[in-house]
């Protein structure tokens, strides 16, 4: 078991191989690796055959790093997404970097932002759902309020989705920009 854990783990982050560990509470197998569903801490508790990978939320303290964390400019981060327009989707920002957050930051992602060929095509409806995560990179501070977010790079995009078919159904897609 040489496989070296993170201390803190995104949504759609490979932990570790499921021929090490079994899956736990915020965590799924996919592609036979286990992935982190939630953002928090990364703990192997120990069960037999194989230790169990759990992901927990926990209460952040005043002293915690990630109470000064912001978005800035080219910060990567995860959003989920809360509505959508012809225009642009509105996000909740909720990790920057690997960082989970106390507070949400709202962001919004333009259609000419979304990928960086064929910008006049984008359709904000068929590349978001409400309730999709997205890796987006910051790229303005923006107004008062929002934080304006791009996807227009091949490590960017939609990283978990809800199918059509079935609203309790997810996917992970590999991103919004093909």
């Amino acid at each position: 078991m040489a496989t070296t854990l993170p201390a803190v783990a995104a949504p759609g982050q490979p932990l570790a191989s499921s021929a090490s560990y079994l899956p736990g509470p915020g965590t799924s197998l996919f592609a036979s690796n286990i992935v982190s569903t939630i953002a928090g801490a990364v703990s192997a508790l120990p069960t037999t055959p194989l230790p169990t990978l759990t992901v927990r939320r926990t209460p952040l303290t005043a002293t915690s790093a990630s109470t000064s964390v912001l978005p800035t400019v080219q910060s990567t981060v995860l959003a989920r997404v809360t509505r959508i327009n012809p225009r642009q989707a509105t996000v909740s920002i909720f990790c920057v970097g690997d960082v989970p957050l106390n507070d949400e930051f709202q962001g919004i992602i333009r259609a000419q932002d979304v990928r960086a060929t064929e910008k006049d095509k984008v359709k904000i409806f068929e590349s978001f759902r409400p309730g999709d995560i997205v890796r987006a990179l910051v790229i303005s501070l923006g107004d008062q309020s929002n934080y304006y977010l791009s996807t227009a790079q091949n490590s960017l995009g939609v990283i978990m989705a809800y199918s059509g078919m079935s609203c309790s159904n997810r996917q992970t897609k590999r991103g919004t920009n093909g």
